[in-house]
């Protein structure tokens, strides 16, 4: 049975969710998902069942906050900051990602 192309986000996810906090700033997980999207040119999409328990897991490990705000719209939506303890945690995400993909392409030019 084939994968789904959302597949290869997973082990990702949580490198994504901190990049994106820490360029953008605190976003609501649609916007979230949609930043994510829009960012890789269309190429990922984060399903929203991947996406909110992610994000509540990263609450718990004290990688990000969350507060409950009105957005631009007039609607209430949890917004969603990375912390310091997340700064840190996006380093070692960004380290661990360099190391698979030099694997990666140490492995695609072998012969």
């Amino acid at each position: 049975m084939p994968k789904s192309p959302n597949d290869k986000l997973q082990g990702t996810l949580t490198l994504l969710i901190l990049r994106m906090l820490k360029s953008r700033g605190p976003l609501h997980g649609y916007g979230l998902l949609e930043l994510i999207h829009a960012v890789s040119n269309e190429l990922l999409q984060v399903e929203e069942g991947s996406l909110y328990p992610a994000l509540h897991r990263m609450e718990q490990d004290g990688w990000i906050s969350a507060k409950w705000e009105i957005t631009d719209k007039g609607r209430k939506a949890k917004m969603y900051s990375i912390t310091a303890r997340g700064e840190k945690q996006l380093a070692a995400e960004c380290e661990k990602w360099t190391q698979l993909t030099r694997g990666v392409a140490r492995v695609l030019r072998y012969s």
